[in-house]
């Protein structure tokens, strides 16, 4: 789940550039409450969305204070439960920037889109049916993204692994901790010139050779600066 977490958080930054707000003042929608959801939005939160700003939705609704209070929340859902009004999925994207699906295909209409905000995200990752198919999505979205490849913008984990493993392995990393994986998800991100960056180009392909050096060489710096590297200088592995 942290792949896709990488990617998606990547991929988000490049996203709401071409959306043109900032990601501090997003609100997004997580569809799925499993460990990838909750990985995705602490990846989130970690590169600049409030958390006050995430709203969970599982398969009893919206996640509240009031479900936690009643005792329906696991520990991993709770941190995500806020004091707000309940509901169910349709309530919860209406005037929303960015939806994150990691549920199960065909829960969003094209009506539950067109209530979003103005230059919505959609990031459907649901296998190998998305919550809603890009082309139903189509006359709302600013940025479409799916977990397929026969689709643009595939958040894939395959793009961050191989350079996130050669950074740690070729620094002697004791473990890979969050500041490696944020330093990742920049480097993904800024894989794409700004001036190369377009709704159907949010991220690099997998085939893009650049992408290992540039992660792995992003993720040696920050175990470094965190501390965790055991080579501090160059090494032949380098």
């Amino acid at each position: 789940q942290h792949g896709t977490a990488i990617i998606s958080a990547a991929a988000m930054l490049n996203a709401v550039e071409l959306q043109g707000k900032k990601v501090s003042n997003i609100k997004v929608v997580v569809i799925g409450a499993g460990a990838s959801a909750i990985a995705c939005a602490n990846h989130y939160i970690a590169v600049g969305v409030k958390k006050t700003n995430i709203v969970m939705v599982d398969s009893n609704g919206i996640v509240t204070k009031k479900r936690l209070d009643a005792g329906e929340l696991n520990e991993f859902k709770a941190t995500f439960a806020h004091d707000i009004k309940g509901g169910e999925l349709a309530d919860a994207l209406v005037g929303a920037d960015m939806m994150l699906g990691l549920s199960r295909g065909g829960l969003v209409s094209k009506e539950m889109v067109a209530s979003m905000a103005d230059k919505p995200i959609i990031f459907a990752l649901a296998n190998p049916i998305p919550e809603i198919l890009p082309e139903e999505a189509a006359p709302h979205v600013t940025v479409m993204a799916t977990g397929r490849s026969d689709y643009p913008n595939q958040i894939n984990n395959v793009l961050c692994f191989p350079g996130l493993f050669k950074g740690a392995l070729n620094c002697l990393a004791t473990h890979i901790n969050e500041e490696m994986e944020m330093a990742a998800a920049y480097a993904i991100a800024g894989c794409i010139a700004e001036d190369h960056l377009q709704p159907e180009y949010i991220i690099p392909s997998v085939f893009d050779a650049k992408v290992v050096e540039n992660v792995s060489a992003a993720v040696i710096k920050a175990a470094r600066e965190t501390g965790v590297a055991r080579v501090r200088g160059r090494n032949k592995f380098e």
